[in-house]
């Protein structure tokens, strides 16, 4: 038996003592909360480790990444969810063991931020708490206000596993993070050491170059002249930051640079250097490659306590590191005239100061790149600082060997060669934080050698000299190498547990650009390298393939607004997505951005188009409601079930099958095939698309008209077998229809579904049935070009009745003019002619038909019979306008034809397609042709 037909019995037989009464209108806000609270209550998605543990079976694994602790979801957050929810769904009803896994990031920053800003608010400060208490109280921040957006993620109906839901400062993967630092530590892979770093003044600690967004401003280069010590001149310095010069160490020029060759190896005296009264300092002229001649003057002052490139300046040259700006970027020189000054304030007196003693060359605009701290939005100062780094070889080679070999693959392609480019060209990762709320690094110092000891549990005295005097490191980690460990940690890492072995590694990560280096590249490196030691279940060692933290990588692209504009509060364009849903309700939010959502393309979200979605969701509601009136009336007719049961009793369907079923089955096989092929490459657009034109256009526009001609509940027997199997049919096909749609549009679907199978469902969720395939559904190909003939001929007389100005209500005849095939269908069909297009009658010409009341296709010409008269003006506009599109259209197609390049390389399908379609234009040129040359003059 036909699947489609016998769900479409069986649901009938579970609807016996079910009124069928929806209420009128679909109000989402009615039932999305209902069914939201129901699949968590029930636990639907949650999966047991034994489940992955099955010999033979496909799994499906996704983390979901993990959103800070303190946000609340925005417009990104919910097309990466939406996306992710309807893979995990769309898997998990093909079959696969489906698991996706939630999470909590604790943002080290941002919270921190958070809840000291709740403590000004109070008065206080951190300091004032001390670590312990401060810690105390952000985790009691935590409790009340950590769990908002997973709340939202479970009222959105997120198809996750919320029984393994973590948080990255959970216990246990504390003790995962704490082991991951010290086995690389152990590996010589992690080292302490005084470094430039981008410091947020701020907040005070250091953030990653991935943390620093640069803005383009017009500053100032400012040309200062430096005395020679022996009095015999001066040299003059470029900088766009004088207020560093009271840490310069040296001046340096290019060693090629013919103007200050008599100068290298020279002293000079550091203006405004002196304290507390005292002379100013004085400092070498040296030669290095980094001045260029063509900046400036050729000379640069050399700070290396303050500039990353004076830094390695330094280093070459033995140079010392002099730290004058504090850790909130005020000067820090007791005894000196700027002590204590901002930076900027430092800057703008160092200038009047220079400028009255006439050491003052030039100010001149210039162009800067300014590096802006994401998280605040301060300027970054950059800092020597102690940290802790991991070395990135051997790390770096094995993530990128990985890509390389194709164990991971990257949607869309292009950002393969991002990655690669970024990982061949990475530095040494800065892992420490200056913060209080974080993974404390788990180093201690010892004040009596000086050594460190790095350790599992705490030590009681130093490793190196026994000395008790040890203090733990103040350092947190950076947030990134926490959920860095993620994809193994999840599961049980370091201990090989059974959840490690079953789901590890994940099948897709899901993302934005945005992170790809921050968090993807990072959960690469460090997988590749822990896994590497991590025995395959069944003991063998794992290698690389095995060892990746997912198998793809799909990029997902920006959501924007209406216009195109990136969304930002400063421009006020921002859409907040829960406000969108409380309007259209969430599944025509999900819809809008699946139907956009393609890969490497921005979404420019409209609501009006949002509107439109919600406009679907009620079209398949009324649908509904019309299926249950049709399921009562066959009831009262006396229609009995096993009469039905007996209809679709067969291995195909029944011969006395309409035409119009046959089609809709056709189409529901075409379109579950396309469905699917859409999906497993990200096409979500394409998805969509191909759901609503078979839900909207031939579900609803086309087979629900039809299918009403043989809803007419009569006594003979074969009015009864053809309605049976009319009606077992509607309903099979609404079910399947409405499992394709389900991932999309998950809260209508379970409605509806539950509605169906009132008091007899067979499983407690659409979403854990049978997706639907195309082999589940008769492809019979004739009935589909059947069906796009009458389709095109009903959407023709359609046209010229309104062209015609005839009245809706009245029938007209037609003449059509067609091959044979063509000519029987419409015979064949009358009675659906006369229900879609209001054809009174059909008669047959051997001729091409012409004039104003004649429409030609490339595979038939229709007239209606309509006494009406013809503007000949309108209608000789009206083809001349045909016949320029026609010509244009085969010029295009003779171009492509007549390409050799194109033709040598193009699939033959294209070709034979271009071939037909280039036969097509031809023949309605020809028609066009003839109808202008038959209009009178």
């Amino acid at each position: 038996m036909v699947d489609a037909v016998r769900r479409g019995l069986l649901s009938m037989l579970g609807l016996k003592n079910m009124s069928h009464e929806l209420p009128k209108a679909y109000d989402p806000s009615i039932i999305e909360e209902r069914w939201a609270d129901y699949w968590v209550r029930e636990r639907l998605f949650d999966v047991a480790t034994s489940e992955g543990t099955q010999e033979g079976v496909k799994k499906f694994t996704m983390l979901l990444p993990p959103p800070n602790v303190t946000g609340r979801l925005h417009m990104g957050h919910m097309l990466n969810q939406t996306e992710m929810d309807i893979l995990t769904r769309w898997h998990r009803m093909s079959g696969e063991v489906s698991m996706w896994v939630p999470g909590t990031d604790h943002a080290g920053i941002a919270t921190q931020m958070m809840v000291e800003r709740q403590l000004a608010s109070e008065g206080k400060k951190r300091q004032e708490l001390g670590r312990e208490a401060f810690v105390q109280r952000v985790w009691e921040w935590k409790g009340v206000y950590g769990g908002a957006i997973l709340d939202q993620m479970k009222r959105l109906g997120a198809s996750v596993d919320w029984g393994r839901e973590y948080f990255t400062m959970d216990d246990r993967l504390s003790v995962a993070v704490k082991e991951a630092f010290v086995r690389l530590h152990e590996q010589g892979l992690i080292y302490r050491g005084a470094y430039i770093v981008n410091w947020d003044p701020a907040i005070q600690t250091a953030v990653s170059d991935l943390e620093v967004e640069h803005e383009e401003r017009l500053g100032k280069i400012y040309h200062i002249r430096y005395p020679l010590a022996d009095g015999s001149g001066s040299i003059v310095v470029a900088t766009t930051r004088p207020e560093t010069m009271l840490g310069d160490t040296a001046v340096a020029v290019n060693p090629t640079d013919e103007r200050y060759l008599a100068v290298q190896g020279k002293m000079v005296r550091l203006p405004l250097s002196g304290v507390n009264g005292g002379p100013d300092r004085e400092i070498p002229i040296l030669a290095d490659d980094w001045a260029k001649p063509e900046f400036g003057t050729g000379a640069v002052k050399v700070t290396p306590a303050h500039d990353p490139n004076d830094f390695a300046i330094g280093q070459r040259h033995g140079l010392p590191n002099l730290t004058i700006l504090d850790e909130t970027a005020h000067v820090l020189l007791p005894g000196s005239t700027y002590h204590g000054l901002d930076r900027y304030a430092a800057r703008t007196k160092i200038v009047e100061d220079l400028k009255e003693m006439g050491l003052l060359e030039d100010i001149k605009d210039h162009t800067l790149s300014i590096g802006l701290s994401q998280r605040t939005g301060v300027v970054i100062e950059p800092r020597l600082s102690q940290q802790w780094f991991v070395k990135i070889q051997p790390l770096a080679d094995k993530a990128i060997e990985a890509v390389d070999k194709g164990y991971i693959k990257f949607t869309p392609d292009q950002y393969r060669k991002t990655y690669d480019e970024w990982m061949k060209n990475i530095h040494d990762w800065c892992i420490s934080r200056q913060l209080w709320w974080g993974h404390r690094i788990p180093a201690w110092h010892c004040a009596a050698c000086g050594e460190t000891t790095v350790a599992r549990e705490t030590p009681v005295k130093c490793e190196h000299c026994n000395s008790v005097e040890i203090v733990q490191e103040t350092d947190v980690l950076d947030t990134w190498f926490s959920s860095g460990l993620l994809p193994f940690t999840v599961f049980g890492w370091p201990e090989k547990t059974p959840d490690l072995a079953a789901f590890y590694p994940t099948q897709l990560l899901v993302t934005g650009f945005d992170i790809l280096f921050f968090w993807v590249a990072r959960m690469i490196m460090l997988s590749c390298h822990f896994m590497l030691d991590v025995p395959m279940p069944d003991g063998s060692a794992r290698t690389l393939e095995n060892a990746v933290p997912f198998r793809e990588v799909y990029i997902h692209a920006l959501v924007r607004d209406a216009e195109r504009q990136k969304m930002s509060k400063t421009k006020g364009n921002v859409i907040d997505p829960i406000e969108v849903v409380k309007k259209y309700g969430t599944d025509a939010v999900r819809f809008t951005l699946a139907s956009m959502a393609s890969p490497g393309t921005d979404i420019a979200f409209s609501e009006e188009r949002t509107d439109g979605y919600r406009a679907f969701a009620n079209k398949i509601w009324n649908a509904a409601r019309f299926l249950f009136m049709q399921v009562d009336r066959a009831k009262e007719a006396g229609y009995s079930m096993s009469m039905l049961a007996a209809s679709g009793a067969v291995a195909e369907l029944p011969q006395e099958t309409p035409l119009e079923t046959r089609w809709i089955f056709g189409r529901l096989s075409a379109v579950s095939a396309e469905v699917d092929r859409s999906l497993a490459d990200y096409r979500f657009d394409e998805a969509a698309a191909a759901v609503y034109q078979f839900f909207w256009g031939e579900f609803c526009d086309w087979y629900l008209e039809l299918v009403k001609l043989r809803l007419e509940f009569g006594e003979s027997t074969e009015k009864n077998a053809a309605t049976a199997i009319s009606l077992a049919s509607l309903v099979g096909v609404f079910e399947a229809a409405l499992r394709l749609l389900s991932p999309f549009m998950p809260f209508l679907t379970e409605e509806l579904w539950h509605a169906l199978y009132e008091g007899n469902a067979p499983a407690k969720s659409i979403a854990l049935t049978r997706y639907p395939k195309a082999s589940d559904f008769p492809a019979d190909e004739a009935s589909v070009t059947a069906m796009n003939t009458l389709q095109e001929l009903i959407v023709t007389v359609r046209g010229l009745r309104k062209e015609l100005g005839v009245p809706e209500k009245e029938a007209a005849p037609i003449v059509l003019h067609a091959d044979n095939r063509t000519l029987a269908l419409a015979d064949a069909n009358a009675d659906m002619l006369a229900r879609l297009a209001r054809v009174a009658s059909v008669e047959f010409a051997n001729e091409p038909l012409t004039g104003g009341n004649a429409r030609s296709t490339a595979n038939l010409d229709v007239a209606v019979v309509y006494e009406r008269q013809i503007d000949v003006a309108a209608e000789r506009e009206r083809l001349t306008k045909d016949l320029a599109k026609f010509e244009k259209g085969l010029t295009a197609a003779e171009r492509q034809l007549g390409n050799e390049a194109f033709m040598a390389k193009a699939p033959a399908h294209i070709v034979e397609g271009l071939r037909k379609q280039a036969a097509e234009t031809k023949m309605l040129h020809d028609k066009a042709k003839a109808a202008l040359q038959a209009l009178p003059d």
